[in-house]
């Protein structure tokens, strides 16, 4: 039998999804917690292996397990089991041949970024931050630069193991909530530090270091080095993983909106 999962978890309090030796990580405190209710060993897949410290609204997560237990169980009983800072948010069967990452057709990020003078306080961790009056225009401008098949090649880590650089990003979108810039990113597929390395680039034409023609250049460029820094990983959230309707998987749900009373 093949269960897939939805799950959210504060990114902070783990050194990313992938289990690594000797860190805390979101999959082994998931596993640990499936193993109790499968009593047995579980392993888990899922939709994008978000990094230390990103955070996830909408993660999709498949596993398989031969014992029978209600839906309730892989949601209520795994929850009591989880550690606070992860949370099962639904449960349900799908075929054995539906995967978290391959049957995904696109993915969802939202980052967020504070933007006034003083230091985040109690969203510590859980956005960015520019102390810098930024240019919402301009950034717009440079965001539509960006949209439709590139080679990314230069907002890509030098670790990403992708096999293509070429993406296709479907959306970029800046909204402005208060002091907040909310940055909202679909594409079929990201490269490893895509976002944050856009929103550094982003930011850099925001505060007029760059003008917006600089985004088609970087594409050009197929060179992370002439790019901007990446950007810290506390504002990054998967908000949401497209898949075809006939696997029947809950919408995503749980969108993230800054809280309204940070004054403008």
């Amino acid at each position: 039998m093949r269960i897939a999962l939805g799950l959210e978890y504060d990114g902070k309090a783990f050194s990313g999804w992938q289990s690594q030796p000797d860190c805390p990580t979101v999959q082994d405190a998931l596993e640990s917690a499936l193993k109790q209710i499968a009593c047995g060993p579980v392993r888990t897949h899922c939709a994008g292996r978000t990094d230390a410290g990103v955070h996830a609204l909408a993660q999709v997560v498949h596993f398989d397990v031969a014992v029978q237990r209600p839906l309730s169980a892989w949601v209520r009983g795994v929850n009591a089991l989880l550690p606070p800072a992860v949370a099962v948010r639904w449960a349900t069967e799908v075929p054995t041949e539906f995967h978290a990452r391959f049957s995904a057709q696109a993915r969802r990020y939202r980052y967020i970024l504070l933007n006034r003078c003083e230091r985040p306080g109690i969203l510590a961790g859980k956005v960015g931050w520019c102390h810098q009056p930024l240019d919402e225009g301009a950034m717009q401008v440079a965001a539509d630069c960006l949209l439709g098949e590139h080679d990314f090649s230069s907002f890509r880590d030098a670790q990403c193991q992708a096999k293509s650089p070429v993406k296709t990003l479907y959306e970029l979108n800046l909204i402005r909530e208060g002091d907040c810039f909310l940055f909202d990113f679909h594409a079929n597929a990201f490269l490893h530090h895509m976002v944050r390395n856009i929103v550094g680039a982003l930011v850099y034409v925001g505060m007029g270091r760059q003008t917006p023609e600089w985004l088609p250049e970087l594409l050009a460029a197929c060179d992370r080095r002439r790019a901007a820094p990446t950007f810290a990983p506390d504002g990054l959230y998967l908000s949401g993983v497209d898949y075809g309707a006939h696997w029947g998987l809950p919408a995503a749900t749980g969108m993230m909106l800054v809280p309204r009373n940070i004054p403008a």
